[in-house]
């Protein structure tokens, strides 16, 4: 038997890739940084109360930095350095292996995992290709009107639905759509637009009602605890209807200028897509069943808002029993529950133990308090922006909803002696917190939408920029013109004053 040589071995396992081990060893290079540092000075909030950064605090953070490193660059796939979240809280005894990885499973990436299985279903059924090529034949062949349907759709049906189960219904009826735009999988510009897209928009419809996210109705629980002011379900979806839909309509402009399609239109689509429709021609017994099951789930976890006898039922358990329903009933069979992308049941099961690590070890609030306290001299206006955005980065490594725990008990302190109504900080909040536009942690319409293989993790944070900068402004143009001339109230005499 021959020897391999030296430089036959490294022709057969490739060229060695210096720059993702580079970025690698920087993950690494930070969490050191941060974990070994001499401890840092505590932060003090206005009323004087000291929040200690801890050795676990600091390890968090520590983790914390290494996993947005890894993740951004994607020198492991996203789901392995969600693994690595779990494995580093172990090791280093920052939280007990029990603990952080029980939060791999914890009820919110159980509810991704069953929104991910409708989707799954849409398409093995044919009810995708039903819904894309009905929806085509309506907006036609230009690809800016594409993107505009398919962006209307998505936010419309965040009113009435979780975004996460919005984006996985979507998420098929986009493929299809794509499929008929280019003739490979390669990525396009316009695929790129049509999925990042679909995930911004699905944020933006969220925040219009209660419905559309869990974030909404805990936020004015814990407003309702701090301030005892009730705020109804009308009041709030009168506040965010016109912010929601204007970002919709600012974010298809925002597209069509970084991402405009390759072909501005599509030939004989409108045409085919008609033909296409009537090929797959009279509803299956399993698109029916498809559907009444995906409604009933939808309708169900709706109506535990309204009906105090429902509201002891968990959304989660609600969405799960759809998954079994599809297993009972042949609709889906083993081979289908293996092609689930586990890579992203991974990334939100390591975001979630992340997020609670930087919330229980306190270095969340330590952040909060740290970030906040800048602007207690700081003009009404400046506090508000302020405070959103420390919501808006925040939301998108944690849970938003932890993202205004942490700061809105301080930020409502604060507010009196600068003149700020409690009313506009939770609501400019809550605007920020449903659009986390840089990271796929963010939310879970990022991660999905991340399945497409359209875009990498870079080039989501790169255009999430200029995307937040946007967000931001729309933001300020609420509190400064669009909620006072609607009746909020948002500048109050000052305790000082």
């Amino acid at each position: 038997m021959s020897e391999i040589t030296v430089t036959e071995a490294r022709e057969v396992s490739g060229p060695i890739d210096y720059k993702r081990f580079f970025l690698m060893f920087l993950g690494i290079l930070f969490f050191s940084i941060i974990y070994w540092s001499p401890p840092w000075p505590d932060a003090i909030d206005p009323l004087g109360a000291n929040f200690e950064l801890s050795r676990e605090a600091k390890g968090a953070l520590a983790i914390f930095a290494l996993a947005a490193t890894w993740w951004v660059f994607e020198v492991v796939p996203i789901g392995v350095t969600s693994i690595f979240i779990g494995t580093l809280q172990a090791l280093f005894l920052i939280r007990s292996p029990s603990v952080a990885f029980k939060d791999f499973m914890d009820p919110s990436v159980l509810f991704i995992f069953g929104s991910i299985v409708i989707g799954m279903v849409f398409t093995k059924t044919g009810l995708t290709k039903r819904l894309a090529y009905k929806m085509l034949s309506i907006v036609g062949e230009r690809t800016s009107m594409i993107y505009l349907g398919c962006f209307v759709m998505t936010a419309a049906l965040a009113h009435l639905m979780a975004h996460t189960a919005v984006a996985a219904t979507m998420f098929p009826l986009l493929m299809a759509i794509h499929a008929l735009y280019a003739d490979s999988d390669e990525p396009t510009r316009f695929g790129k637009g049509l999925f990042i897209g679909m995930a911004y928009v699905a944020g933006a419809g969220s925040i219009v009602t209660l419905l559309g996210a869990a974030r909404g109705a805990v936020a004015l629980g814990f407003y309702k605890d701090i301030m005892n002011v009730d705020i109804s379900f009308f009041e709030l979806s009168m506040y965010m209807f016109p912010i929601g839909w204007i970002m919709v309509f600012l974010l298809w402009g925002f597209f069509m200028i970084f991402f405009k399609p390759e072909k501005a239109v599509i030939e004989g689509l409108k045409e085919r897509s008609k033909i296409m429709y009537a090929e797959l021609g009279a509803w299956s017994r399993k698109e029916i069943l498809t559907v009444t099951i995906v409604l009933a789930t939808i309708i169900l976890i709706a109506l535990k808002n309204f009906i105090p006898a429902l509201s002891s039922l968990d959304k989660t358990g609600i969405m799960l029993c759809s998954t079994v329903a599809f297993f009972m009933l042949n609709i889906l069979d083993i081979d289908d529950l293996e092609e689930i992308p586990w890579n992203i049941i991974l990334l939100f099961a390591g975001a979630m133990s992340i997020g609670f690590c930087l919330w229980e070890t306190g270095a969340a609030k330590w952040l909060a308090v740290n970030w906040l306290k800048l602007f207690t001299d700081a003009p009404a206006m400046l506090f508000i922006l302020g405070m959103a955005f420390f919501v808006m980065m925040m939301t998108n490594f944690i849970m938003n909803v932890a993202a205004i725990a942490i700061s809105l008990p301080v930020a409502l302190v604060i507010a009196p002696y600068l003149g700020v109504a409690g009313e506009v900080i939770l609501f400019s909040s809550l605007v920020v917190a449903g659009m986390p536009f840089l990271f796929l942690v963010g939310a879970a319409p990022n991660a999905i939408a991340y399945n497409s293989k359209q875009f990498t993790t870079g080039e989501f944070a790169m255009y999430g920029i200029p995307a937040s900068i946007l967000l931001m402004l729309v933001t300020w143009l609420a509190v400064a013109v669009i909620w006072p001339m609607m009746g909020m109230e948002t500048i109050i005499p000052s305790v000082s004053g």
